[in-house]
């Protein structure tokens, strides 16, 4: 009992805005230093940063969407947002197989048509039963995340004149066998 004291309890500070006769000017208050900025914590591109444009959901990417891009987002899909709305983003994962709620597939009109900045904004911030994923996937993965699921929903729609026509050849080669190396074409 002798070491359960009120002392820590009322340890001597300043409540926000109160007077003090410590400094000259009377407030308890210090202004930062001059010529200061908080590092990494200043995000004022609202569209990198909340997927916003002039206060509506981006309808553009904040950076070059590239290959690596789309294999890091393919990749973090996986395993984020796979296990709810499966691999091809049709809303039944492995999770909803169990018995949890099922999500709406990636590929309804009225997702095909969302804005990027929405998709970004849901993982950010969630939305009905799915929690917000803004502290365990960065900015830039839920860009490249965003970038993957807008590749899945145009892929079920893709026609043959939407490949390069230099890359339709490859629409005819049987597909490869997991573990085993492409076949060598004839020379």
């Amino acid at each position: 009992m002798a070491a359960c004291r009120q002392d820590m309890h009322d340890a001597p500070r300043y409540d926000p805005l109160e007077a003090s006769t410590f400094f000259a000017n009377g407030s308890a208050a210090r202004q930062p230093v001059a010529n200061t900025v908080a590092r990494g914590q200043l995000n004022l591109d609202r569209h990198l940063y909340e997927g916003v444009v002039d206060g509506r959901p981006a309808e553009t990417f904040p950076m070059p969407v590239t290959a690596d891009v789309m294999a890091r987002g393919q990749e973090r899909f996986n395993v984020f947002c796979s296990p709810c709305h499966s691999r091809t983003g049709e809303g039944n994962g492995m999770i909803v197989q169990r018995g949890f709620r099922q999500p709406p597939s990636f590929h309804d009109e009225r997702l095909r048509n969302a804005p990027v900045g929405y998709f970004f904004d849901v993982m950010t911030h969630g939305f009905g039963a799915m929690q917000d994923y803004a502290a365990q996937v960065p900015v830039a993965d839920r860009w490249a995340i965003a970038a993957y699921v807008r590749a899945l929903q145009f892929s079920r729609r893709a026609t043959v004149e939407d490949v390069p026509a230099d890359r339709r050849a490859e629409l005819d080669r049987p597909a490869a066998v997991a573990g085993e190396p492409p076949a060598q074409e004839a020379r």
